[in-house]
């Protein structure tokens, strides 16, 4: 006897959409069978799914909660939400994994830096996570000693960045020298560098030219964080890497043109590169700046151009983009707008909510999508190349029942108020063609019908390890 069976939908599993009915007992699917094959086995509980669409659980792997949210002249940092929140809108939205940021200064031991992150994650997630390890400054020499050892404990994944981001915050970059010496260990560790690319030279000069011609407005963000600098960047960055063996790149919040073409001619020479872009830099541009609220729609890099968003879309085609992501920095209205200038506009957006119906709509119901590269790039393909797969992003024997129910019925105009995040949304007045009916997290049903039954001690961190074809070549 199953604990449950879901019947009746169109199941999106590894070798296709077809209708199937899946069986969970305890926290993993142990059978698919053909329409009402499951039930002469019989289950406590019963999820029909007739007329909707069965997915793995989304993933988004591009979060920050309880993230510094700085402001100039402020002495102490604005947080983000905490993991309770931002978990619990994941829920409603159909997505069961997080990848977070574990801060590793490089003043503190990294140990002690990934036990502090995880105390805060305990207990205190709605759905599954885990961490890249996120590095900043000057990398000693103790903390790159004790990197293996952090990739062996499943924190398979390195953020870098190669920028301050904005001139009154420095010590965030990661100067080319140290870049090659993490890659380096990282390589022969078995992990995947996650790399912020943007060159920091033109950031910081564009600040200064601007503010020298009194055009600080932050509609002129796409100044400052341009496409050649991510041009510049990434090629840096990808042939810094492909002269480290066995290194493999995951580049983060895709924005330009310029990104996908230098990713592109990566992975046409072979090396295992990855691509992320973000639900914002498909689905709104720099004109956006332009309108009441602008800073709603901003997170850095900035936003680009329609030109750039043409290029994104086409590299989702089994191109250079393998994932889309949020990078969600949920915070109320007041902190998303408290900057106005292109130095202290707050990055990072609420959006962890609607990315999975919003793809659907976009991707499958105006582009022609087929299901499952939507369920790729929202969460297979992500689950692969970090490491959870089949664990996480297939309906499959073995799997984790994380399990969403898509009903093309319950389509909707997404409002703030109907959401769950905070107190504003930059996707208000979006129509999306479908919605999440049931959020299934490893057997247990988490959300149905609108309400909700997680509870924080749900969410269980997940070690990952690298798979060493993604590593060897671009294999998603």
């Amino acid at each position: 006897m199953f604990d449950v069976i879901v019947s009746g939908g169109v199941a999106v599993t590894p070798s296709g959409s077809e209708p199937a009915d899946l069986g969970v007992a305890g926290e993993k699917i142990v059978a698919i069978g053909a329409p009402g094959s499951l039930a002469a086995i019989g289950a406590a509980r019963v999820v029909d799914a007739t007329g909707q669409i069965v997915i793995p659980g989304g993933i988004d792997p591009h979060i920050h909660c309880s993230f510094p949210i700085a402001f100039p002249g402020r002495n102490e940092d604005l947080m983000s939400a905490p993991p309770e929140q931002v978990s619990r809108a994941a829920l409603y939205g159909g997505t069961t994994t997080l990848l977070d940021f574990a801060p590793c200064p490089p003043e503190d031991p990294l140990r002690r830096s990934i036990e502090a992150r995880q105390r805060e994650w305990a207990g205190a997630c709605y759905c599954d996570y885990g961490f890249h390890l996120l590095l900043r400054g000057q990398q000693p020499p103790e903390l790159l000693g004790a990197l293996p050892e952090a990739v062996q404990a499943g924190h398979a994944s390195v953020k870098i960045f190669t920028t301050d981001i904005r001139p009154f915050r420095p010590g965030r970059m990661v100067r080319f020298g140290d870049i090659w010496e993490v890659f380096k260990v990282l390589a022969a560790a078995g992990g995947i560098a996650a790399i912020h690319a943007e060159d920091n030279d033109i950031v910081m000069h564009m600040y200064e030219k601007l503010t020298r011609e009194d055009r600080t407005g932050f509609e002129n963000m796409a100044e400052v964080h341009n496409t050649l600098s991510e041009d510049l960047s990434f090629n840096r960055v990808i042939r810094l890497a492909e002269n480290v063996p066995g290194m493999a790149l995951y580049m983060v919040h895709v924005s330009a043109a310029t990104g996908v073409a230098a990713i592109a001619a990566s992975r046409g020479r072979g090396f295992p590169i990855y691509g992320e872009t973000l639900h914002q830099y498909l689905l709104y541009n720099a004109e956006d700046y332009k309108r009441p609220g602008g800073q709603m729609f901003h997170t850095y890099p900035s936003l680009k151009f329609a030109e750039d968003q043409k290029a994104l879309w086409a590299a989702t085609g089994h191109g250079a983009i393998q994932a889309i992501a949020t990078d969600e920095v949920c915070c109320p209205l007041k902190v998303k707008l408290q900057g106005n200038r292109i130095d202290d506009t707050t990055g990072g957006n609420s959006g962890v909510e609607p990315r999975v119906a919003l793809m659907y709509t976009h991707m499958v119901k105006n582009r022609g999508y087929s299901l499952s590269d939507f369920v790729g790039l929202v969460s297979s393909n992500a689950a692969r190349i970090m490491g959870l797969y089949p664990k996480k992003g297939a309906l499959a024997v073995g799997s984790d029942a994380d399990i969403v129910l898509l009903d093309p019925r319950a389509g909707r105009v997404l409002r703030h108020q109907d959401l769950h995040e905070t107190d504003y949304t930059p996707w208000e007045g979006h129509e999306v063609a479908a919605w999440p009916s049931t959020t299934i997290l490893r057997g247990k049903i988490v959300v149905q019908g609108g309400q909700f039954f997680a509870a924080q001690s749900d969410g269980q961190f997940l070690p990952r390890k690298i798979p060493d074809d993604i590593r060897s070549r671009p294999a998603v």
